[in-house]
């Protein structure tokens, strides 16, 4: 068995945290969208309503007509400033979220490097030992020797060199 890549824990702890992250992140960005589609549809309805206004001025319409209409805009402006202020709330919690994962994604990309350069030192250290085995292999059979004596022994101690030997 090759040796044990001594932070895996480490690893799966990061891709853990990444996984909620990615998590978190997309709930904020639900949370923005939502922000934004009841910032424009109250954009929208008030859009509506002063056109409505207008229309109804250039057709004439009395003072008390005119004030419902005023109050009624400034009712709906009044519901917009907070509207917009949550987008621009969620905005900045979804920059924050987006960062986080960023930060946790490398941090699991790091990891996952050293997981690489650990699997190909220990890759190295089979084929080595294993051209060692050939090898002798070779040699005791050009030397008239029965090869097989003591390979199996001899391949044994070599991987038990290198921690491989399960």
């Amino acid at each position: 068995m090759p040796p044990v890549f001594k932070l895996q824990p480490l690893l799966d702890l990061s891709k853990l945290r990444l996984d909620e992250a990615t998590r978190e992140l997309g709930q904020l960005i639900a949370g923005e969208q939502e922000a934004s589609r009841r910032l424009a549809i109250l954009t929208q309805y008030r859009d509506e309503y002063q056109a409505q206004f207008r229309a109804a001025a250039q057709r004439g319409i009395s003072r008390e007509e005119w004030n419902n209409f005023t109050r009624f805009l400034a009712r709906i402006d009044d519901a917009i400033v907070p509207a917009a202020q949550s987008v621009a709330l969620t905005q900045q919690r979804t920059l924050a979220g987006k960062q986080n994962w960023v930060g946790k994604q490398g941090r699991v990309r790091a990891f996952d490097t050293l997981a690489d350069r650990h699997r190909a030192v220990v890759a190295g250290h089979q084929n080595k030992a294993e051209q060692k085995v050939s090898d002798e292999f070779g040699a005791r059979q050009h030397a008239g020797q029965d090869p097989q004596s003591d390979l199996l022994s001899l391949l044994a101690a070599d991987r038990a060199k290198l921690g491989l030997l399960t």
